[in-house]
């Protein structure tokens, strides 16, 4: 998620290039974008980096402990999901496909005159921050957003400071907010609240993290700055006329689509499921099946694309495995990790606003714990410290889905992909 929120909070592969953002005029109709899949998940041979995925299921479950932080201090309400979370120590814009599946990222615009940046698009988070003029070394080989170049540039006289990973496993960036122009596919919104940092930790450091900055895709509610997300924004300075925006994730032509969905990439109808708390992305799934038997039942859950996996509880994950011939818990592997043999080909099936999508065998199997192993390590991981109260679902349910993300009506839209 690596955070992320989505995001990468491990070692990923340098890659610089920018991807074009297409201006045109019908945007308020809706626009696509792309996105790149970046990470290093796997090792060139396809064997998994176990150490790479233990950071982000840790990270992941420690992201969320800090949006809920954020909603409380927001809100001042604790969050529905927070008292069970074991507190840890301490357009369309095409989406550019890499190798793995970790990072999501495309092009925006800042400034006056503008200039472009990559940006992980991350839907566990709410707030757009950009490496700034004055972050130093640990800025180094990203693209620089200067404040003072900039005429429509105003500083908050505020600083900030965001978490996205856990005590052992920090993953932060700090320093000033200010407001300015931002554009996304020819959708532009004034006065945008957006984070200049001034330091990166080392796991957004461009050697580990190729998007030069990340943009946050959930609620108000879970914005440190305590402003408007850049969606939020478009839809206040009537750039969108449809309040939703649909994400597209595949081995090529990935796309984030802004003011709706593209219906070239989903066939039959959306099903739907209500936001249940406008913070993350949070639903119910009806039930988790394996091979046609529910192991799970009605069950809480955040559509995050800034994790991997699918996270659940200790008791849900072992029941899921426990249906899967071979399965088995392996220490070697880490806490909360599951190997699967490599020739895994059970059925998966999340029902969703009364409604079963099929996860392939093909998502849910990560691939090799070594090299030319049999065994290979299962898309599903535990963590005792979620509590009893939810599920995430990341990138290993979303590859298999069109989603909707409904601002406007508060809900998660889910089609089968064309």
């Amino acid at each position: 998620m690596y955070f992320s929120a989505a995001f990468v909070l491990a070692a990923l592969p340098f890659l610089a290039t920018a991807v074009p953002v297409a201006e045109t005029p019908s945007a308020r109709s809706g626009v696509a974008i792309p996105i790149a899949k970046r990470s290093s998940l796997h090792y060139a041979d396809g064997a998994v980096n176990l150490k790479v995925l233990q950071k982000r299921l840790r990270s992941s479950v420690a992201k969320v402990q800090r949006g809920f932080e954020i909603y409380q201090r927001n809100t001042g309400e604790v969050h529905p999901l927070a008292g069970d979370l074991k507190k840890r120590a301490s357009g369309s814009d095409p989406l550019i496909d890499g190798d793995d599946d970790e990072l999501w990222y495309g092009t925006i615009s800042v400034g006056t005159p503008a200039k472009q940046f990559t940006v992980d698009f991350d839907t566990g988070s709410s707030d757009l921050f950009l490496p700034g003029s004055t972050c130093g070394t640990t800025c180094s080989g990203h693209t620089l957003y200067t404040p003072s170049a900039s005429s429509t540039a105003k500083d908050l006289k505020k600083t900030f400071t965001l978490d996205y990973g856990s005590s052992s496993d920090s993953s932060s960036v700090s320093g000033e907010e200010y407001t300015d122009t931002v554009t996304i596919a020819g959708l532009t919104a004034t006065g945008q609240t957006l984070g200049s940092a001034k330091t990166y930790s080392e796991s957004f450091e461009s050697e580990y993290f190729p998007a030069d900055g990340l943009l946050g895709m959930a609620f108000e509610s879970l914005s440190d700055y305590g402003a408007n997300p850049l969606f939020q924004s478009l839809i206040a300075n009537g750039e969108i006329t449809n309040e939703s925006f649909g994400f597209y994730f595949a081995e090529s032509g990935s796309e984030l689509y802004l003011g709706g969905v593209n219906s070239a990439l989903y066939t039959g109808s959306f099903t739907y499921a209500a936001v249940t708390t406008a913070a993350y992305w949070q639903t119910k799934f009806d039930s988790f099946s394996v091979n046609g038997v529910k192991v799970v039942g009605s069950t809480a859950t955040i559509l995050d694309t800034g994790t991997t996996q699918i996270i659940g509880t200790s008791a849900g994950v072992k029941a899921l495995y426990a249906k899967i011939t071979g399965a088995k818990a392996d220490n070697a592997l880490g806490t909360g990790l599951y190997s699967i043999p490599c020739t895994f080909n059970t059925p998966l099936e999340v029902s969703l606003g009364g409604k079963s999508f099929t996860i392939e065998p093909s998502t849910f199997n990560l691939g090799p714990v070594s090299t030319g192993s049999s065994t290979c390590v299962g898309g599903a991981a535990a963590d005792d410290e979620i509590g009893s109260e939810f599920w995430i679902l990341g990138d290993v349910f979303m590859r298999n889905v069109y989603t909707q993300f409904d601002v406007g009506n508060k809900r998660i839209g889910f089609a089968n992909l064309a």
